[in-house]
């Protein structure tokens, strides 16, 4: 069951390269070929076997958190409390960008947010695909996510590389060193800080503590209706 606990690890995406990776294969002598059968002498010199299942190559977003988070201080992301927050968004332009899925935004998120997922559910139905959901089921998740491969693209759609970012998800992670986690913790907004500081936006800072405690302060939340 090991290799199902990678499979099913929540927010580890695997979407980004296609799903199948080649492998070439020099065939032996005297060696005949199933779907037809064919014989050396009418064989391509190399066969190519697909292997659909096969995981895709490591999307920058899994890099270990530890590097994750060396290029967010080397780029001045700095996290601000939902207060401050509030403040840069109604005095200095800053955009909340919310990376929740779509539901959870639609169900309360700050006035004038832009939503862009980090991750969403998983949607395509190759047989790579498809063992993550069973992965995911394994661990009693029925909704299992993947990275969304648009994430970026959908933001540049929305922003220009100059804006002024504030980064949220549900609860946060940290860069802030700690007794227990001296390299702070990941979170899918420091995820999509990363992401969003490897692809050129200069003015990106993460909201701590996320929209739950925005919630929690009494800050203003507003709904939308499907």
């Amino acid at each position: 069951m090991a290799s199902l606990t990678s499979i099913a690890t929540p927010y580890r995406s695997s979407s980004y390269p296609s799903s199948s990776q080649a492998l070439r294969v020099k065939p032996a002598a005297n060696t005949l070929f199933s779907a037809g059968v064919r014989s050396p002498a009418t064989s391509p010199s190399f066969l190519t076997i697909r292997s659909a299942a096969t995981k895709p190559d490591k999307p920058a977003a899994e890099v270990e958190w530890r590097l994750k988070r060396e290029l967010l201080l080397e780029k001045r992301v700095r996290g601000v409390d939902v207060k401050e927050a509030l403040r840069l968004q109604k005095e200095n332009n800053f955009v909340i960008l919310d990376v929740r899925p779509e539901a959870e935004f639609k169900d309360g998120h700050p006035p004038g947010a832009i939503n862009v997922e980090m991750y969403r559910l998983i949607r395509e139905w190759t047989p790579w695909d498809i063992a993550r959901r069973l992965g995911f089921a394994f661990f009693g998740i029925f909704s299992g996510t993947e990275e969304n491969p648009e994430f970026i693209q959908s933001v540049e759609a929305k922003l220009d590389k100059e804006a002024k970012i504030i980064v949220a998800c549900s609860s946060a992670g940290t860069m802030k060193p700690t007794q227990n986690l001296p390299e702070g913790q990941q979170s899918r907004s420091l995820i999509a800080a990363y992401v969003l500081v490897l692809n050129g936006y200069k003015n990106v800072f993460h909201m701590e503590g996320g929209i739950y405690t925005w919630s929690k302060e009494g800050l203003p939340i507003e709904t939308e209706e499907d």
